[in-house]
């Protein structure tokens, strides 16, 4: 699939994130003749069971997942890239513990652990960060660990170490630019996940908190009213599923793009 399609519904889905609460919205104003009220003039996605107008809480909604999906990706790739760096490049006992740490990780569903965590954090939009967080730096890690471990025995690492050069300056200058590609492909993707797990925990009860809106929150209050109002689902829903399919959509075009040897088999 082409560049556009995915990169405008992001660019889209950043604006309205970015820039949403300068379009005078009001997402949490009540209009109790309105309410289940299905799409039309007066709104274009209909109005919720508490007479809300939805489009104004998908726009909100975009903020909280936008915020959730940088915040997240920022915190686990500077961590779990500075984690498997190290570890691959010293190895030793330090290897062998952070493997044994990742493993542990690995051994328990990453959102089954994520809702352990916010359950134990309590709801909010700072915990649910925390969560995804504390479970998210294991792709990361795996993947620096992986890409150092087939790097650091090359001739250029090799001559640098013969040179004198730091330990810290040679994980700098000479293995972090050689794994840019592959950890920005992992961030891609890991932003999806970021959306979908936000949206997970706010459809249990354990992200934002009303009247603060969600998407996942949004499918949960909808979910009630499914027979007489599907409006309410489908829309967060589609959006959510829109968001979700062109960050991947972008991954993969990414990944095609930077895997130099699959070019060349090709």
């Amino acid at each position: 699939m082409r560049w556009w399609l995915p990169t405008t519904v992001l660019g889209l889905w950043a604006v309205f994130a970015l820039f949403g609460s300068m379009l005078g919205l009001a997402p949490n104003h009540i209009e109790l003749d309105q309410i289940l009220t299905p799409p039309g003039g007066a709104a274009w996605l209909g109005y919720d069971d508490l007479g809300r107008p939805i489009w104004d809480r998908l726009v909100i909604g975009a903020q909280t997942s936008f915020v959730v999906a940088v915040a997240v990706v920022a915190v686990t790739a500077l961590l779990g890239t500075l984690i498997g760096t190290v570890s691959g490049y010293l190895g030793g006992w330090i290897d062998h513990a952070v493997v044994r740490v990742i493993d542990i990780f690995l051994a328990f569903p990453g959102l089954l652990l994520a809702i352990a965590l916010a359950g134990v954090l309590g709801p909010g939009l700072n915990n649910v960060v925390i969560a995804l967080s504390v479970v998210g730096w294991v792709g990361f890690a795996r993947l620096a660990r992986a890409q150092v471990l087939s790097l650091k025995h090359r001739d250029h690492v090799q001559a640098a170490t013969a040179l004198g050069v730091g330990r810290a300056r040679i994980v700098w200058r000479h293995l972090i630019p050689l794994i840019l590609a592959p950890l920005i492909v992992e961030g891609t993707f890991a932003v999806a996940g970021a959306v979908i797990a936000e949206a997970g925990l706010s459809f249990l009860g354990l992200g934002v908190q009303p009247p603060a809106a969600s998407w996942g929150s949004m499918i949960r209050d909808g979910a009630r009213y499914m027979l007489v109002a599907p409006h309410m689902v489908l829309a967060p829903g589609v959006v959510l599923m829109l968001v979700v399919l062109a960050v991947n959509l972008l991954g993969d075009r990414l990944r095609d793009k930077l895997d130099v040897r699959g070019r060349e088999r090709r």
